[in-house]
């Protein structure tokens, strides 16, 4: 069977199926600070960790607007089950694209994802450009020390695709991306993710010591601070899917909140003026994270990866706009756990920590605006 002829899933009636018993279990999970491990569960019963997998290759072979509506979905029942779920399909479906279009060795890792339903953790976010840790030449390969934040779905993870800085005498400062098994010797997780929101994504940081990474296992390289090919390639797959999970909890909020309204009050003109006001921010995230996506799809370079730079500003200040707006219209009921609002509310504020910070989005539009370089 190929690609032409493999069933295709229909991912947003996966997610509504799998959605209701996620939901379930939200609550609980979410005030113990335990991690989505039967969520994930589920998600592997149905394949969805290789939906991102070409079907050449046994995967699910879902396009980006498909895993965008996927994430979003399931966002609107399990926030961090969902934003786990898209750190680990950012990075297969960037190998997707490196496979597909670079003609990059990756497939046999993509067919141990598609086979094995192995989750891939990720640490890119917060290395961004610079990186961080250190990268020491030894005999047949480097010894990695580092510290990793922001591994979402760690408990579940088997590899760790990541990066550190190696001090080159010829090159200078150079950032080594590999990937390493969680059960290496010298990786160790931390019990790190007590946070406001998010709590059930387990995003624990990662101590790597003394770790050996093979020179063969080094999937690229990059000078240290500076925009790279890599950089664009990551940015345009990596943020259309994070912040459909964001754009997923605003929906959800905007639909408890409009539940929320009384009968007796729908006819109120300032009601229906917070709710009109609701559901205009609301499309605004909507539109900008579909921007994204169809970004996704243009060449990589700083053109696109400002592109969808922009739209992860304005995505995710709208959908932390939608539910502080859904509060209001909601009102006091609104303040109450039960309701499932607040939850929501502390979740949609991890969308202000993904790269790039606003600051540093608006000097790449900039720059990009006035025709200079966009290094320094």
């Amino acid at each position: 069977m190929d690609a032409t002829t493999t069933p295709r899933t229909d991912w947003a009636a996966l997610a509504a199926h799998l959605g209701p018993s996620f939901a379930e279990r939200e609550a609980t999970l979410d005030a113990e600070d335990r991690f989505a491990a039967e969520n994930i569960s589920d998600l592997k019963a149905h394949r969805v960790y290789a939906a991102a997998v070409p079907a050449e290759l046994g995967g699910g072979n879902a396009t980006m607007a498909e895993l965008s509506t996927l994430l979003r979905g399931l966002a609107r029942y399990a926030p961090a089950t969902a934003l786990a779920l898209s750190m680990h399909t950012h990075s297969v479906a960037a190998l997707a694209w490196r496979w597909r279009h670079q003609s990059a060795p990756v497939d046999t890792l993509l067919r141990r994802v598609a086979t094995e339903q192995c989750v891939i953790l990720t640490s890119g976010g917060n290395d961004w450009l610079d990186s961080g840790g250190t990268a020491t030449r030894a005999e047949g390969g480097y010894r990695i020390n580092a510290r990793k934040g922001f591994a979402s779905g760690q408990p579940a993870g088997d590899l760790l695709m990541t990066s550190a800085v190696l001090d080159d005498p010829i090159a200078g400062p150079t950032v080594l991306h590999f990937m390493v098994p969680v059960s290496a010797q010298g990786v160790r997780a931390l019990d790190t993710w007590k946070t406001l929101g998010m709590r059930s994504s387990a995003s624990n940081d990662i101590l790597l010591e003394d770790v050996f990474v093979p020179e063969a296992a080094i999937a690229g390289r990059r000078p240290k601070g500076v925009w790279h090919p890599m950089i664009h390639v990551a940015a345009s797959v990596a943020f259309p899917l994070v912040y459909s999970v964001y754009a997923g909890v605003a929906e959800a909020a905007r639909d408890l909140a409009i539940r929320a309204v009384p009968e007796n009050a729908r006819l109120d003109p300032l009601v229906q003026m917070a709710a009109g006001a609701l559901d205009t921010t609301l499309a605004t995230a909507r539109m900008a994270v579909a921007d994204m996506v169809i970004a996704s799809g243009e060449p990589s370079g700083p053109e696109t990866t400002s592109r969808i730079m922009t739209g992860r500003q304005i995505a995710g200040t709208a959908a932390i706009r939608t539910v502080e707006l859904a509060l209001d219209l909601a009102g006091g009921r609104g303040f109450f756990r039960a309701a499932g609002l607040e939850r929501l509310f502390r979740d949609i504020q991890a969308a202000r920590y993904h790269a790039l910070k606003t600051t540093d989005q608006q000097v790449l539009a900039g720059r990009l605006a006035l025709g200079v370089p966009i290094d320094d």
